[in-house]
């Protein structure tokens, strides 16, 4: 079956082309004018195809692969069979990230519901005070309310709702279902289907007669390029703001608590939870199904394995895993000894019997 139905293969680009705007060295010059129109993994490449390898393991595949070109490192050169044309980069998985989106620049965004909309469909809902820059695209049931500002180039997708004063910057993707409100978003924001920014966040105060709910009057800042993904949700803070900085990535079902501050260019794995107040350094990485206790510092550079349990501050560019979370090689040897002793004490027992 076609792999590639929903993503079609472009017309061809000249591997000189592509090797150029890669920044990689095409090995062999005499190669530069073969075409490649898509990328795949070694195990079912074929002619048109580039992909990539990271080590010698792949060198059996490799024997009877059909790739037009493979991306490679030069230490690993030789792994590659002369059949194959190659392309040569310091980091060949960053530069196949690259090659992929050159190569299928749609598959970058979520995918626009109509083929060649109009620039607001005739059942969107477009409130008469909103302010949408030329060449803004509403698709099908999308609600723009009062006073929303939308830059140039965005989209927003079928039945997407944008609250009430609620900025958009130029060049960004609401994805169908999603919402938006008590919100401003920088450029270059990508928005994932069934995504919610902005609701008020979890506060309750207890009282004589139960649990009182506290007001939640701050808004969240989305800043450029950060993208956000499917049904992950972004609460507004109480007072302050939540903030996401620019260029940090979250991926699915990942909820972020209010008033949190998360900085630049950070990675969020799915199923993650950020408590609320919690400050989030730049260059941090957090493993899926990772907790974040609110009102800790996460330093700069951090990383954390996931399924881990974070429950104090973290200093800067430290490496923490487990429950409650340490520094993972305090956690790799505990994790040691745990295992084992109870491989002794199930041969002990297997003794016995």
């Amino acid at each position: 079956m076609e792999q590639n139905n929903f993503f079609p293969p472009r017309d061809g680009v000249k591997l000189s082309e592509l090797a150029q705007y890669l920044g990689a060295e095409l090995a062999d010059p005499v190669n530069g004018d073969i075409l490649i129109r898509s990328v795949s993994p070694v195990s079912r490449a074929k002619a048109g195809d580039l992909c990539y390898i990271i080590s010698r393991r792949s060198r059996a595949e490799l024997e009877t692969c059909q790739a037009s070109a493979v991306l490679c490192e030069p230490a690993i050169r030789s792994a590659v069979p002369p059949h194959i044309p190659v392309l040569l980069a310091k980091n060949p998985h960053a530069a196949f990230a690259m090659a992929g989106g050159y190569l299928h620049p749609a598959a970058l965004r979520p995918l626009a519901t109509m083929s060649s909309p109009a620039e607001i469909a005739a059942t969107a809902v477009v409130d008469p005070t909103a302010r949408l820059e030329p060449g803004v695209i509403v698709e099908p049931l999308a609600i723009i309310g009062a006073n929303a500002e939308i830059g140039q180039g965005t989209r927003i997708g079928a039945g997407a709702l944008i609250g009430p004063g609620v900025k958009i910057g130029r060049d960004c993707t609401i994805a169908g279902g999603a919402s938006v409100i008590c919100a401003l978003l920088g450029n270059g924001v990508i928005v994932h289907n069934g995504v919610r920014i902005g609701q008020d966040g979890f506060g309750y105060a207890p009282g004589s007669r139960g649990m009182v709910k506290i007001v939640q009057i701050g808004r969240v800042i989305i800043q450029d390029n950060v993208e956000i993904g499917a049904n992950t949700t972004i609460d507004r803070g109480t007072m302050d703001d939540t903030v996401v900085g620019e260029g940090t990535k979250i991926d699915n079902q990942v909820q972020i608590g209010h008033n949190v501050r998360i900085g630049r260019h950070c990675a969020i794995v799915s199923q993650v939870g950020i408590a609320g107040s919690a400050v989030i350094g730049n260059g941090v990485q957090i493993g899926g199904q990772t907790g974040i206790n609110g009102h800790i510092t996460i330093g700069d550079g951090v990383q954390i394995a996931a399924k881990s349990g974070v429950i104090q501050s973290i200093p800067a560019g430290e490496r923490y895993g487990g429950i409650p979370a340490r520094p993972v090689k305090d956690f790799l040897r505990e994790s040691a000894e745990i295992m084992a002793r109870a491989n002794a004490r199930a041969h002990k027992t297997g003794d016995q019997e």
